[in-house]
């Protein structure tokens, strides 16, 4: 492992631990879905609406549809064998993505704002994101997919963590 800042009290780098909601799936794959029929009808529009018979848009509708298919299959489960996250007295430990995997630590000293999140499919899935605001150019972390009582949970432990570490957060 490697201590950030050279210190014996650094930052482990090393994975997260804990795994989102297995309902994420269901999540991901709802997400997927709508913009694959939304592109689907884009092009299935532009079919029937030309003028001429054009086989190109038809055959693009064919493959487009197939790999709408895999998408919305493979995608959501895939994002749920590497979306992980942990906290610890010291920092936030995320890892995100499906085809380019992020892997983030950002330390409590660090940490600005935490926000959690539930849109309308979220709140009927039971699901949360916690978002973490650092002094960072890379952007907040955002752990998507947790049940909602775990994301009430980790954004009040981390505000108290938070409050209790010293530094200025920038």
């Amino acid at each position: 492992m490697i201590d950030v800042g050279g210190t014996e009290g650094g930052v482990r780098l090393r994975a997260p631990r804990h795994r989102v909601a297995r309902r994420a799936v269901l999540w991901w794959s709802c997400q997927a879905a709508s913009r694959v029929v939304v592109l689907l009808a884009a092009v299935g529009f532009g079919a029937w609406w030309s003028p001429f018979p054009n086989r190109a848009l038809v055959i693009a509708l064919i493959v487009l549809g197939v790999l709408g298919i895999g998408y919305v299959t493979v995608m959501p489960w895939w994002r749920y064998r590497v979306h992980r996250w942990e906290t610890t007295e010291s920092a936030v430990y995320t890892a995100a993505g499906w085809l380019s995997r992020e892997w983030r630590v950002a330390p409590m000293s660090r940490i600005q704002t935490v926000d959690t999140a539930r849109g309308p499919l979220q709140r009927a899935l039971g699901l949360s994101s916690v978002t973490v605001t650092t002094a960072s150019a890379a952007g907040p972390l955002t752990i998507d997919g947790l049940e909602r009582d775990v994301a009430a949970d980790l954004a009040e432990r981390l505000t108290r963590t938070t409050q209790a570490t010293p530094g200025d957060a920038t």
